[in-house]
């Protein structure tokens, strides 16, 4: 069950190529699960961070956020041990959302992440420790609606806290690079143990790319759960550093919304 207000909880994480447009996917599904009264609480876990201008933060606003694995002080004041190459791995990290998480202009609580080693990787740097536990935290353990702006892959997300996740959506267009993308990220997803994995075709101009996407979709047995059409408005604000979201009637960002609901609908039942 699908609770609003102080109970309420969905856990998203929106994963595809670069320049396919998951920010914006993972932007607008945060402003509108805040306007229909979810606490919301969205993550910029790309190694290239930019939602907070999707959130509508200035870009002198979004300029001073300071990953949380960038931020010394607080990563030394959870695993410091005074002792040279060596860290707790027992700490608390929920005070760090009450600490640094951002208010943003459409009611979504803000955290930057940072980069992440990948899981394998032989990282067992202090940083990557408490980025890895405060998303455990945020998925595993608290009520608020979670949406995650991940990179190209599950690398983000342990193998118990990928569990947790309620649903992946992989962003692509009709490009054969960002489907081939998708097609590998959906294996990860789904080895990683998260349950509902979808695919959202963005910037569709054409019969043509969205008959592409189709084809490649049920080729590779991918649930296609929706389209967005390209909006050329959309690319017009990001250029003037504004956000496309405050726009809700252009095609794209109403398309966006649809999802919204069906997302809602989907972990409701």
């Amino acid at each position: 069950m699908l609770f609003r207000g102080e109970k309420s909880y969905l856990k998203l994480a929106v994963s595809g190529k670069g320049g396919v447009g998951k920010t914006l996917v993972a932007g607008a599904l945060a402003c509108y699960l805040a306007s229909k009264g979810f606490n919301t609480i969205a993550i910029d876990a790309d190694p290239s961070p930019n939602l907070a201008l999707t959130l509508g933060l200035s870009p002198m606003e979004s300029r001073k956020l300071v990953p949380i694995s960038e931020n010394k002080a607080l990563i030394d004041s959870k695993t410091s041990t005074q002792v040279a190459g060596v860290y707790r791995l027992s700490f608390t990290v929920d005070d760090i959302v009450r600490r640094f998480a951002v208010k943003t202009p459409y009611n979504v609580s803000l955290l930057v992440m940072g980069t992440v080693k990948t899981l394998g990787s032989g990282c067992t740097c202090a940083a990557n420790a408490v980025v890895r536990s405060l998303l455990r935290h945020l998925i595993v353990e608290r009520g608020e609606a979670i949406i995650v702006d991940m990179e190209a892959g599950v690398e983000h997300l342990g193998r118990g806290t990928a569990r947790s996740v309620d649903t992946m959506l992989i962003v692509t267009d009709s490009s054969i690079k960002s489907l081939e993308t998708a097609g590998h990220i959906h294996e990860l997803a789904i080895n990683a143990g998260i349950g509902q994995v979808f695919l959202i075709g963005n910037k569709v101009a054409d019969e043509d790319q969205k008959r592409a996407i189709e084809s490649f979709a049920e080729r590779n047995k991918l649930n296609l759960l929706s389209f967005i059409p390209f909006d050329g408005q959309v690319t017009q604000l990001e250029m003037k550093g504004q956000t496309p979201v405050r726009h809700r009637r252009n095609p794209a960002i109403q398309a966006i919304s649809t999802l919204g609901e069906e997302l809602i609908k989907l972990t409701d039942s």
